[in-house]
C-alpha cells in the first residue's frame, strides 16, 4: 500500500516513487531513535592471516529481529568496518573531552601558523575536527563497501533501521591487531 500511496503522489513517477519511499524510511528511522535497544548479538571478525580480529556488540529492540539474516550480515558489515578502518570510538560523544581538547588546540596552532586571514580560522579548526571525527569515530566514518566514500557507517544503520523497522544501535567494540598495545 506504501508503494501505491507513493506512485499516486508522484503522478506514476517510479524514481520520485521510490525517492518518497526512502525519505519516509529514514524518517520512521529518526522517531525509532529514542527506542531501548537490550537484544542483539556479538559479532566477530577475523581478518585472512589472523593478524586483525574484531569483536562487535550490535543491538536492536526484539530478538526476533536479532536473529534475522539481515541483522546479522549488518554486524558482520559493522565488524568487517571497524578490522578496515580502525576506529577508536563508536561516535562522537564517545571521544574523550581531553582528547578532543589536545585536537583543538593542535588545530588552533596549525590553522594560526597557516597564514590565513584570521576570520577563516575557526572554519579550518571545524574542518580539521570533522576530519578527525571522520577517521576515528566508527559512525562518522566512509562505508567501506561505497567508493564514492559519501556513504557514512551511520548512513547504513539509518538505512537498516528503515528496513527492520526496530532502533540498531553499536554499543561497543574491541579491535585486536597482532603486535599492536590495546
Amino acid at each position: 500500500m506504501d508503494c501505491k500511496r507513493a506512485l499516486e503522489e508522484n503522478q506514476g513517477d517510479i524514481d520520485k516513487a521510490l525517492e518518497t519511499l526512502r525519505k519516509k524510511g529514514l524518517a520512521g528511522a529518526a522517531n525509532r531513535a529514542g527506542r531501548t535497544t537490550q537484544e542483539g548479538t556479538v559479532c566477530s571478525y577475523v581478518h585472512h592471516g589472523g593478524k586483525v580480529g574484531v569483536l562487535v556488540e550490535v543491538n536492536c529492540e526484539t530478538d526476533f529481529v536479532a536473529r534475522t539474516p539481515e541483522f546479522q550480515n549488518l554486524a558482520k558489515e559493522v565488524a568487517l568496518q571497524i578490522a578496515a578502518a580502525a576506529p577508536t570510538w563508536v561516535r562522537i560523544e564517545d571521544v574523550p573531552a581531553a582528547t578532543l581538547a589536545k585536537e583543538k588546540e593542535i588545530y588552533v596552532q596549525q590553522a594560526a601558523q597557516s597564514g590565513k586571514p584570521a576570520a577563516a580560522l575557526p572554519k579550518i579548526v571545524e574542518g580539521k575536527l570533522t576530519k578527525f571525527y571522520n577517521d576515528f569515530c566508527l559512525l562518522e566514518q566512509a562505508h567501506i563497501r561505497d567508493t564514492s566514500g559519501k556513504t557514512k557507517v551511520k548512513d547504513v544503520i539509518a538505512l537498516a533501521i528503515a528496513d527492520m523497522k526496530e532502533n540498531i544501535t553499536i554499543r561497543r567494540f574491541v579491535r585486536f591487531q597482532v603486535g599492536e598495545d590495546i
